[in-house]
């Protein structure tokens, strides 16, 4: 294949590091993943070696433009996407001094009540837009500080992962401002580093590096990165966006009033906002976006699809999704006063309880798998309302339209009832890869191929399919959501009881 311009995505996730290549048309011409494996040493934790995301890395390029046929030189800038949150520190000289503790990693419980304590609640969400949780960066920089004083007196470079690729491809340090605005150390108004949450916490501004907009262009292809991974040495390199707020970009979620829901094994709910707009008490996340002058909120929900996984093989492994939904179908909206509760592990929106618990309220003899079924999938649907329902609250405004995707979304089913609780139209798009295709995208706005990130979701991304709500539906829903809302606030108590008893076993 040769002709044109293409633009490269790579995205580090915790699952595989993926290289996707796009053409002029935003048409996918290429696409491979390396498979990654998480390290678990001690409860509660979550690393990888950063070295393994560059390997994996190097190999999905090669593969890529192996299997593509394109010219490196045809290539005109790279696009950086990737897990956000996780600590990557680096000594001096650039070498990678511990495993990068993943946002995932659970330890740093005390020190999220540190900060709380060293900032105050009110103050740290009113600079940062966010509450201290365990899966930030800078939890994790104290506990290192605290727990490895070795490790943390030759420290001098404090990375996320897309970042260490960055480093990798370039020799470059740098950051974009979607993914800096998740370490719990930006001040989400400026869009730029916290000197007055650095200076409380104690940890040297000098070690954080320069951050960009999106599409800015932050670095180029250094000579040796080209001979490893076969790209033309002098290529751009964009700063691109965390993975939810690179992935809004590819599925079209740039605007305010358009929003985005992945329904994957978590669910996430992502809305554009056109000013850094908080919500009080912390509840959702909100941070810059990927779009320059744009930020977000967003709602995490621990396990939506996972939901209904944990459904069929616990209680149906036999038995195939589609015949599941097709039962369900037959069950009128409410499951006929069934409600279940999907916190399978816990819940981070708007609750971030690792204690929280599923739960069935309401079970009779009357009901059988189909409500059982039904059951679960409007559950996942009411907890991302609850998500919804905030970032309405906390001033968003109109709300035009939802962009669905992730596995759950091939549910027709699922999909009707979503559209009946939210009470809005919900659409799918044409692009399903992600936050890759949307760190590609990002890649082709620094290189002048789209005027701006609007501009090329504008002319890639098309709307594939439509769910508008039924009226009838929708105001049921509405009924039963007030009772669902309850049950945590009722259970909570009981949620920390049994725990405790638990552990005793």
């Amino acid at each position: 294949m040769t002709g044109g311009r293409y633009f490269l995505g790579l995205d580090v996730s915790t699952t595989g590091a993926k290289a996707l290549l796009i053409d002029e048309q935003g048409q996918v011409v290429g696409s491979a993943t390396s498979p990654l494996t998480l390290s678990m040493p001690h409860p509660l934790w979550s690393e990888q070696n950063p070295r393994d995301w560059w390997a994996g890395m190097v190999l999905s390029i090669q593969q890529v433009l192996g299997a593509s046929g394109v010219p490196a030189q045809s290539i005109v800038a790279v696009g950086l996407t990737g897990q956000m949150h996780g600590l990557v520190m680096l000594e001096e000289n650039g070498e990678v001094l511990r495993p990068a503790i993943l946002w995932n990693d659970q330890r740093t419980g005390a020190q999220c009540d540190e900060i709380r304590t060293r900032l105050g609640k009110d103050r740290l969400i009113r600079i940062t837009g966010n509450d201290a949780l365990t899966g930030f960066t800078a939890p994790k920089i104290l506990w290192v500080q605290q727990n490895e004083p070795d490790i943390y007196a030759r420290a001098r470079h404090v990375l996320l992962p897309k970042d260490y690729i960055r480093y990798r491809l370039t020799g470059q340090y740098g950051m974009d401002r979607a993914g800096g605005s998740g370490t719990l150390l930006f001040d989400l108004k400026t869009r730029t580093w916290s000197a007055e949450v650095l200076k409380e916490l104690g940890i040297p501004i000098e070690w954080m590096p320069p951050t960009f907009e999106g599409p800015a262009i932050t670095s180029r292809v250094s000579a040796e990165a080209a001979a490893a991974t076969g790209l033309a040495a002098g290529t751009p390199v964009v700063a691109g966006g965390g993975d939810q707020a690179a992935g809004a970009v590819g599925v079209g979620a740039v605007e305010p009033g358009v929003v985005s829901v992945v329904l994957g094994t978590s669910g996430v709910v992502f809305a554009t906002t056109s000013g850094p707009l908080v919500e009080p008490e912390g509840r959702l996340h909100a941070f810059c976006h990927a779009v320059p002058d744009r930020w977000h909120f967003m709602g995490v929900m621990l396990s939506a699809a996972g939901s209904f996984q944990w459904y069929r093989d616990t209680l149906a492994p036999d038995v195939s999704f589609d015949t599941l939904t097709t039962e369900a179908e037959t069950v009128p909206p409410g499951s006929e006063g069934l409600l279940f509760l999907p916190y399978l592990t816990g819940e981070r929106t708007p609750y971030p309880d690792p204690l929280a618990r599923g739960a069935w309220i309401g079970l009779t003899a009357r009901h059988t798998r189909a409500h059982l079924t039904r059951s679960v999938l409007e559950g996942v649907a009411f907890g991302l309302k609850d998500s919804f329902t905030l970032i309405q609250e906390a001033g968003l405004g109109d709300i035009r339209r939802v962009h669905v995707s992730g596995g759950g979304a091939k549910s027709a089913l699922w999909k009707q009832i979503l559209a009946d609780v939210f009470n809005v139209e919900l659409v799918t798009v044409n692009t399903t890869e992600g936050a890759a295709y949307g760190a590609a995208l990002l890649a082709g706005v620094g290189a002048g191929c789209w005027t701006s990130v609007e501009a090329a979701c504008a002319e890639t991304i098309q709307v594939t399919g439509r769910v508008a709500p039924d009226a009838r539906r929708a105001a049921l829903y509405a009924e039963y959501y007030p009772q669902y809302r309850a049950l945590y606030p009722a259970l909570t108590g009981t949620f920390t009881n049994l725990a405790a008893l638990a552990a005793k076993i």
